[in-house]
């Protein structure tokens, strides 16, 4: 039976929205250009972190760890986030696990894609007590998140903080190599490997390697065809990272398996590569294929069931596929890009995006992992436009002009 959302506007499922989405040109120009785009920037985060580590080496400061990214950012409404958050309150000061709920917070989705302040190289300021208190209102949202990368010992922090909250909740740990360094990479492994050994496999629910990947790969040879001979050796040097992964945890004799999969951008997942993992996270945003909000959450259901599912399930290990990315930026930094041709960036329009997509997805059985927790002011700072305001929380920690779906 329909809801009702927050604006008295009848709530619907994208099965019932009235204009069909199989029409939609998935592989259309405009998708490529915005994921490209996006591929662009990415490889100037690499390149420019590349850069930083020579001159940081040269002056004699000690480095280590690269960027986790996610696209995320700041909120205009927001401030600056804050480094002792005090939005969430406890019975017992001393123990996490006492925290007060919040009844705006409801448990309906199925995952949300996160990564705790400050864990870009080479800062990496992130703390535990800002991270038990993510922890604690995001299990008020979910029982499962997913991380980028393993650096800044994010791996650790969160299920430290899972531990100490004693909540329900299961970590998609990441990896996020870089094609042109191996050193990335292995640092990340061996800190997601500490992490398992301290603190077992009871809330690992996998370990993703590769973020987007193959689309930077891709656009910094100036290809776009991810099964094409280029592609094939992207995903070559990928699968590499993936098999020595899969071969370290295997190495620990665990009592469980632990899968291990990639991430990458919705129109770029190379066979070859789907061939050797268990799972597949695909990005997928209506708002960079300039689609309505209106019709953005059918266009999301429609493109993965038809571009990435049919695909992996025609696979011989038939890899189970998420979507490791979905939601709708709330602004924009600057006045020319708070639109993307038929909808603007807004919390209404999110609320929209809420209320037709989550509970549909739940019903239909759609893994997926909102975008995201919150907005980080580092991408607001950096990248402008709307990469700074995809959060469900401002980057204070407080929650935006929203209401979280009853599923």
């Amino acid at each position: 039976m329909p809801l009702n959302n927050a604006y008295g506007q009848q709530q619907q499922g994208y099965t019932n929205v009235d204009q069909p989405y199989s029409n939609q040109p998935f592989t259309s120009s405009a998708w490529l250009e915005k994921e490209q785009s996006r591929g662009k920037r990415s490889k100037w985060i690499v390149i420019g972190t590349l850069v930083a580590v020579v001159i940081l080496a040269a002056v004699g400061i000690a480095v280590g760890v690269t960027v986790a990214k996610s696209h995320s950012g700041s909120s205009t409404k927001s401030g600056s986030s804050s480094s002792s958050p005090s939005t969430v309150k406890q019975d017992d000061p001393n123990d996490p696990s006492t925290f007060q709920k919040d009844d705006r917070l409801v448990k309906s989705f199925y995952g949300i894609a996160y990564t705790p302040e400050n864990s870009q190289y080479p800062e990496c300021g992130n703390k535990l007590e800002d991270v038990i208190t993510d922890i604690q209102l995001l299990s008020q949202l979910t029982d499962q998140i997913r991380l980028y990368g393993g650096d800044c010992n994010q791996s650790a922090l969160v299920l430290e903080a899972i531990k100490q909250t004693k909540v329900n909740m299961s970590v998609w740990l990441g990896n996020y190599p870089i094609p042109t360094d191996p050193t990335p990479y292995e640092r990340q492994r061996d800190a997601i490997i500490d992490a398992i050994k301290t603190y077992g496999t009871d809330h690992v629910a996998g370990v993703t390697v590769g973020n987007e990947y193959i689309l930077n790969w891709l656009t910094s040879n100036g290809a776009d065809d991810p099964n094409s001979p280029i592609g094939n050796v992207g995903a070559q040097m990928l699968l590499a990272n993936v098999t020595d992964t899969r071969n370290a945890i295997e190495a620990l004799n665990l009592d469980k398996k632990i899968p291990i999969g990639t991430a990458d951008a919705g129109s770029f997942f190379n066979t070859e590569l789907l061939q050797n993992v268990d799972f597949g996270m695909s990005n997928i945003h209506a708002w960079f294929a300039n689609v309505s909000i209106d019709q953005s959450a059918g266009w999301v259901n429609d493109f993965f069931q038809e571009t990435n599912v049919a695909v992996a399930n025609a696979l011989p290990n038939q890899p189970k596929m998420f979507i490791a990315e979905t939601g709708w930026p709330t602004a924009s930094k600057d006045v020319g890009n708070e639109s993307n041709g038929p909808s603007t960036a807004s919390e209404p329009n999110l609320q929209i995006f809420l209320d037709t997509f989550v509970c549909q997805a739940n019903k239909n059985g759609t893994g997926y992992f909102f975008f995201e927790y919150f907005d980080e002011t580092w991408k607001d700072a950096q990248f402008g436009g709307v990469e700074g305001h995809w959060g469900l929380f401002y980057s204070n920690r407080t929650l935006k002009d929203i209401k979280i779906p009853t599923c």
